[in-house]
């Protein structure tokens, strides 16, 4: 018999689950405007961290969204949208991470190519401060994935592209997510070792420091192919039985 592996839930998913079943209860009602960072973070007793992941979660759903200077809202939403346990809604399967990745290559792949063009000196020193705490995150999971991120999010920064910054951050956390089960895999494997991944996005960030559009464009292709590839191995792992 095949048993389901269950994995521990983080402070995060347990804020975003309790604020997802008060959406989905009707203790918050679309248009009802969610208390501050600082004050969800004080009434859940947890960090401040964790309330933004939370609520970034929540965006990726729809069920909220920030609006600049206001605040965070509910959104209008449709019933059955919310029938289920966010566990179940946000559930990524194999094929929702390759429609992620698809998107990964189409937005990522452009981001670095118009980065090479526009980047500015205070956007690379932000891509430097993202690479050496990815370096200095060896066996901090949680370091490097934050790290990680911040490395993507400045190279869409440094296009100079707000729209493009944006669609990042409305998948920010199916990507961290995915970059999460990514480090996992690459830190336990034997081919793969933290300084491949970091020689990776070292590899972007140069190709950007020398405005090489193409070798920007291909160093990210190969990053996000190689990603890929880690996550197939993953899900093979995932759906063999436990002996």
């Amino acid at each position: 018999m095949e048993y389901k592996k269950i994995k521990p839930k983080k402070l995060y998913e347990e804020v975003a689950e309790t604020i997802y079943e008060m959406i989905r209860t009707g203790q918050l009602k679309p248009g009802q405007k969610l208390d501050s960072v600082q004050q969800l973070s004080e009434n859940f007793q947890v960090g401040r961290s964790a309330i933004r992941e939370a609520l970034t979660s929540l965006r990726a759903l729809g069920l909220v969204e920030l609006r600049h200077g206001e605040g965070t809202f509910i959104k209008e939403f449709d019933n059955e949208q919310i029938m289920f346990p966010l566990s179940t809604a946000i559930l990524l399967n194999k094929e929702d991470i390759d429609h992620l990745l698809e998107i990964r290559k189409i937005i990522e792949v452009g981001s670095a190519a118009t980065a090479a063009r526009k980047r500015t000196v205070e956007h690379l020193k932000k891509m430097e401060k993202a690479l050496d705490e990815m370096q200095l995150s060896d066996g901090n999971e949680e370091l490097g994935e934050e790290a990680d991120w911040l490395f993507h999010i400045s190279v869409a920064e440094a296009s100079q592209n707000p729209l493009l910054v944006s669609l990042m951050n409305n998948v920010s956390a199916l990507i961290v997510e995915t970059m999460r089960e990514t480090r996992k895999v690459w830190l336990f494997s034997k081919q793969t070792t933290v300084e491949k991944l970091y020689g990776e996005h070292a590899a972007i960030y140069q190709a950007i420091v020398d405005q090489d559009v193409e070798r920007a464009m291909q160093s990210m292709q190969i990053h996000i192919e190689n990603v890929e590839e880690i996550l197939q191995r993953y899900y093979l792992q995932q759906a063999a039985p436990i002996q």
